[in-house]
């Protein structure tokens, strides 16, 4: 009986781990739940939410950086959550919105692009990443109409134009190319604001770090969800960047020396807004 089901299982296999999921295992995938004791939009059951997620591209490829805080309503829940994860060698994921259900699509999504490669015997192009992110956003819709979104940034490294490229979704998987940067979360409109005064093109990655580190200082400065370079718990953002090399997670040390910079710039401009 049991190998006669892991045969049923083995022939039904497709490329996509979601829809494998979907067609034999449904009760697993994050968003096919419902929410208990008729919560609904207008009355959303408190749980921790992502917030500011900042990437953009620079000369040679992308850099994705994400705060440390998750906020429960006027509640810091978290000051370490992570929201900026590598989803193959060649692309990061940024998640806003319900940190648990963006954390169990990420997970799911790593999965999703791991077992293409082995069934197809090749990387998915960042194109078809792209669309397959926008799909199981698309998925998740029933519960973003109760209230628990997720609305990621996506960015990876091109190896057939060799360029990096970044997509952003809405709520209903809707698939977005950006061109030079783009943010997400509470704090994206001062964040947004801080880019367009200090991007330009063909940064290098460092002052591409310094950037980003810069405009979710913004963030943090007008936007109580989002949380800045902490010096006292030694809590930097999380920054990765992509290249044609893949994705690097940038080393803590670099970023305790950004935010230092940041920080002491501003202490010297005694500057009040």
């Amino acid at each position: 009986m049991q190998e006669s089901t892991a045969n049923q299982v083995a022939a039904n296999a497709t490329s996509s781990f979601t829809e494998h999921l979907l067609r034999d295992r449904p009760e697993l995938l994050p968003f096919n739940r419902s929410l208990q004791g008729g919560a609904s939009a207008a009355a959303p059951v408190q749980v921790p939410h992502a917030t500011t997620i900042v990437a953009m591209s620079y000369g040679g490829g992308v850099l994705m950086a994400g705060d440390r805080r998750a906020t429960m309503g006027n509640v810091i829940a978290s000051r370490h959550i992570e929201k900026v994860f590598p989803a193959d060698h060649f692309s990061v994921l940024g998640i806003a919105g319900t940190a648990g259900i963006a954390i169990d699509l990420t997970r799911l999504f790593q999965v999703e692009l791991e077992h293409y490669e082995k069934i197809e015997g090749t990387q998915l192009s960042l194109e078809g990443k792209a669309n397959r992110l926008g799909a199981m956003i698309r998925g998740n819709l029933p519960l973003a109409l109760q209230g628990l979104a997720v609305v990621p940034l996506f960015a990876g490294f091109d190896t057939t134009a060799g360029v990096g490229r970044l997509f952003s979704y809405d709520v209903t998987g809707g698939r977005y190319e950006e061109h030079e940067h783009h943010t997400v979360g509470s704090g994206s409109v001062f964040a947004r604001g801080a880019l367009k005064k200090l991007w330009r093109p063909n940064l290098s990655a460092a002052e591409a770090l310094s950037v980003a580190v810069e405009s979710l200082y913004d963030a943090a400065d007008d936007d109580s969800a989002t949380g800045g370079p902490d010096t006292v718990r030694q809590l930097w953002p999380v920054v990765y960047t992509v290249d044609r090399t893949g994705a690097r997670r940038v080393p803590e040390p670099e970023l305790a020396a950004a935010s230092r910079r940041v920080i002491e710039a501003r202490t010297i401009a005694g500057r009040e807004a």
